[in-house]
C-alpha cells in the first residue's frame, strides 16, 4: 500500500506559476513510476506527466515546455512545477504511483488538489 498526499494547488492568474507536491508513505525509489494526472469538469482524467525510478520523464503535449516533473527520493516526494499557466490548465490534479507486485501492476491515487487559472 502507498498513501499519497498532494499539496500546492490554488488560484493563480494566467501566466503565473504553481508548484504541486506529492508526499508518498513509502520510499519512492521502490515505486516504478510516479506521475500527475488531471481532471477538468465534464472531462476524463488525463495524463499530465510521469517520472520513473530511473528519472525518465514523459509529458502530455499540452504541457511540454511549461511543466516540469521531478522527484526527491530522499524526501519521498514528487513535484510538478507549472509555469505559464493557462485557463485550460484548470482541473483537479491527482498524484499517481505505479508499482509492480508479483508481475501485477498496482495503482495508487492521492485525494487530488484543485488548480484554478483565471483569465
Amino acid at each position: 500500500q502507498v498513501q499519497l498526499v498532494e499539496s500546492g494547488g490554488g488560484l493563480v492568474q494566467a501566466g503565473g506559476s504553481l508548484r504541486l507536491s506529492c508526499a508518498a508513505s513509502k520510499n519512492i525509489f521502490s515505486i516504478n513510476v510516479m506521475g500527475w494526472y488531471r481532471q477538468a469538469p465534464g472531462k476524463q482524467r488525463e495524463l499530465v506527466a510521469t517520472i520513473n525510478n530511473g528519472g525518465s520523464t514523459n509529458y502530455a503535449d499540452s504541457v511540454k515546455g511549461r511543466f516540469t516533473i521531478s522527484r526527491d527520493n530522499a524526501k519521498n516526494t514528487v513535484h510538478l512545477q507549472m509555469n505559464s499557466l493557462k485557463p485550460e490548465d484548470t482541473a483537479v490534479y491527482y498524484c499517481n504511483a505505479q508499482t509492480i507486485v508479483l508481475l501485477v501492476p498496482q495503482y495508487y491515487w492521492g485525494q487530488g488538489t484543485q488548480v484554478t487559472v483565471s483569465s
